[in-house]
Parts: structure tokens; sequence; C-alpha cells
């Protein structure tokens, strides 16, 4: 890591660059929920503006990753476990997504 004051220097002032645009970028999640000039889709807050907040947490939360929690200097292996992890939410997502598209059981338990 950091041996010198140079490199902690830098590394503090990486920090604080970091730390500024999460900040910007949560003035711009809230901007997109609240104001109607930054209004993308329906009026009012809809499925757009929430795609979009969403764009703009997952990109702060890989900042946070890669830089607060020094992913970017791992090993293959915790990007293999890391992606496998993920793919596997996705397929659990995918499975409750499809019993829950399912007519006859949707129907069979609402009663319909």
């Amino acid at each position: 890591m950091a041996d010198s004051p140079e490199a902690i220097k830098k590394h503090i002032k990486l920090y604080l660059l970091i730390g500024g645009v999460l900040f910007v970028c949560t003035v711009l999640t809230v901007a997109v929920a609240k104001f109607e000039f930054l209004d993308f889709g329906d009026r009012g807050f809809d499925g757009v503006d929430a795609t979009i907040g969403l764009l703009i947490a997952t990109f702060k939360a890989t900042l946070v990753a890669l830089i607060f929690m020094h992913l970017n200097h791992e090993k293959k292996m915790v990007y293999w476990l890391f992606g496998m992890g993920l793919f596997f939410a996705f397929c659990l997502l995918a499975i409750f997504a499809f019993a829950f598209s399912d007519p006859i059981e949707f129907q069979a338990f609402f009663g319909r």
C-alpha cells in the first residue's frame, strides 16, 4: 500500500475525489426523483426515473467496492467468485419471476 507520505497524500486525494463524486451522484439521484425538469418518463416518478436512479446507485456501489474496499487490486479468483454470486442471484430472481408469472398457479393462489 502506501509507504511514503507522498503516496498517502495521493490516496487521500483519490478518496476525497471519490467522496465528491458519490456526493454529486447522490444529489443527482434525488434530483431525478424530485424535480420535473429531470423527469424523463411520464409525469411524476415512474419506471424510467427508477431505472435511472438504480443505474446511478449501481455506479456508486461500483466506486465504493473498487476504491474504498480495494477490490481493484484483488486476484482473479475474487472476481470469479463475485461474478458467480451475481449469476446465481440473477438465476434466483429469474426463477421467482417465472414462477410468479405462471398463469395456472397464479389463478389457483389468488382464486381467479
